[in-house]
């Protein structure tokens, strides 16, 4: 790994492309994204429904592969890896949170949380440790043996956000992280986020559609029909 070089970006794009085929219709996604992403910043990614913002995040994460384009992450190229080299990638460098969270539904919540670490061959108490302290620490530390299905949305979320942080991630990228909750519950889960993000100094890119998420953001981006469109505060160079 390359020693992190402050002045460097911590992710850089450069002319993403992207299309996927519908039926016979062939669907241009991204079409020539470029974006740089400052260490510690918190970025907040919107666009209207299809404008590409979670491709750009799959992207961004190493979810999937861009059609044409470059992405540098901490200075080190991550187009054009294997599927394992990106799957080591996406475990110990960073942490996704979804709107629809994706716990596994037969482990509780501290197996959840744990599993990311065991992946990454973190012996089995110090991944249960991590998981418990991050539980605690969202406020579920009475909630460590609950299923997803004996906890509240609010509180898988912040489940997720746990699990998302158990490998000590450099970037979190979040997919409408307060969508699928009440306004009242999302306030609370951005709050802990931008709490961990402080605490940690973590890189966090936010899509979402909620002007509530995106008015915290030191900057946002605006993806129009698959191209950035506007970039409110400063570029990171």
């Amino acid at each position: 790994m390359n020693e992190a070089n402050p002045t460097q970006p911590l992710v850089e794009a450069r002319g993403l492309t992207k299309a996927y085929r519908m039926g016979n219709r062939r669907v241009e996604v991204l079409r020539g994204v470029d974006l740089l992403i400052a260490r510690g910043e918190f970025l907040a990614l919107r666009g209207a429904s299809g404008a590409g913002k979670s491709t750009l995040l799959h992207l961004l994460g190493g979810l999937d592969v861009p059609d044409a384009g470059r992405i540098v992450f901490q200075g080190e190229q991550l187009t054009g890896r294997g599927l394992s080299a990106l799957a080591r990638f996406r475990n110990q460098r960073v942490g996704f949170i979804f709107q629809a969270y994706h716990l596994m539904p037969d482990l509780t919540a501290l197996e959840n949380v744990a599993l990311p670490a065991r992946v990454a061959r973190v012996g089995a108490g110090e991944a249960r440790q991590r998981a418990a302290m991050l539980l605690e620490r969202v406020g579920l530390g009475g909630r460590l043996g609950h299923r997803p299905n004996q906890l509240s949305g609010g509180e898988q979320q912040r489940v997720a956000i746990a699990r998302c942080l158990v490998n000590r991630p450099d970037l979190i990228l979040a997919d409408e992280p307060t969508g699928n909750l009440d306004s009242h519950t999302g306030d609370g889960v951005l709050e802990l986020l931008l709490e961990l993000r402080a605490e940690r100094g973590t890189t966090l890119v936010i899509a979402t559609h909620d002007p509530r998420v995106s008015g915290r953001a030191e900057r946002e981006v605006q993806l129009v029909d698959g191209l950035v469109a506007a970039a409110d505060g400063v570029q990171p160079t």
